[in-house]
């Protein structure tokens, strides 16, 4: 099993009140297979496959009544030496670094704007096996009000250089780490932005069709938040579960595919 460079985009996973919903959905979504975790401590947390390799998982909120929400994991080294480095850059540890089990080793953060994320140190899981193609994980990207904040912030815990490059009216941002882009940043929108919402992380899956992709999930009891529209990196949807859960698809252009 292959493991994911430090400092880059290593899981997906979903918290949600009906975790048997998602175990219905997704599948049927995306063509994912689910293995249920038979510790009796994760709650029935999923490990969600594509043909026989792990792309994402799902498990229950850490708090009753929690909305339903896609998480970005960031592969690393040493979660708790992470840990001090997100205090140092101005944000905070919302879950301190624990041990799952055999599997790996992980904490919550959030940086100065709000924005949520989580950091793997990987054991026995190494973090998705798939990317890139229809079903698995493919782009994870930060909208948030404050860029010049997150570009510090994110070059102090990690270590990620941003390359701007305009696009439309507005500046988007690419993480570059070593030699590859490995995530984005999108500004936040006034117009468009409530008053007191934090930045956040999304979540990007591959599909064959974006459109047919869309159209499915309605037919699930989702919800089309972003009709399908081409962009530089292909054409993608924002999506809505049935629970609330916002994640995008995309299907990658030819050059990137």
């Amino acid at each position: 099993m292959s493991t994911v460079e430090a400092g880059t985009p290593c899981w997906a996973d979903l918290a949600t009140g009906d975790l048997d919903a998602a175990t219905r959905f997704y599948p049927e979504l995306f063509g994912w297979t689910g293995q249920v975790s038979p510790e009796p401590e994760s709650g029935g947390y999923t490990i969600f496959q594509r043909n026989g390799l792990a792309v994402a998982g799902a498990g229950p909120p850490a708090t009753p009544g929690q909305p339903a929400i896609w998480s970005t994991y960031i592969a690393t080294d040493d979660a708790d030496s992470a840990a001090g480095r997100v205090e140092a850059a101005g944000g905070q540890v919302i879950v301190d670094p624990f041990d799952v089990g055999e599997q790996g080793r992980m904490a919550v953060f959030a940086d100065p704007a709000g924005a949520a994320f989580s950091v793997w140190q990987p054991r026995a899981m190494r973090g998705a096996e798939l990317f890139n193609e229809p079903g698995a994980l493919s782009w994870t990207e930060l909208t948030t009000p404050d860029p010049a904040g997150a570009k510090e912030f994110y070059a102090l815990v990690f270590g990620w250089q941003a390359e701007d490059e305009p696009m439309g009216p507005v500046t988007y941002t690419g993480w570059r780490l070593g030699d590859r882009i490995i995530a984005g940043m999108m500004p936040a929108l006034d117009e468009h932005w409530p008053p007191n919402l934090p930045a956040y992380w999304g979540v990007y899956f591959a599909v064959a069709d974006c459109d047919a992709t869309a159209a499915r999930a309605a037919e699930l009891g989702g919800i089309i938040m972003v009709p399908p529209r081409d962009v530089p990196m292909g054409r993608y949807a924002v999506l809505n579960d049935p629970q609330g859960a916002a994640f995008s698809v995309v299907a990658l252009a030819a050059a990137l595919a």
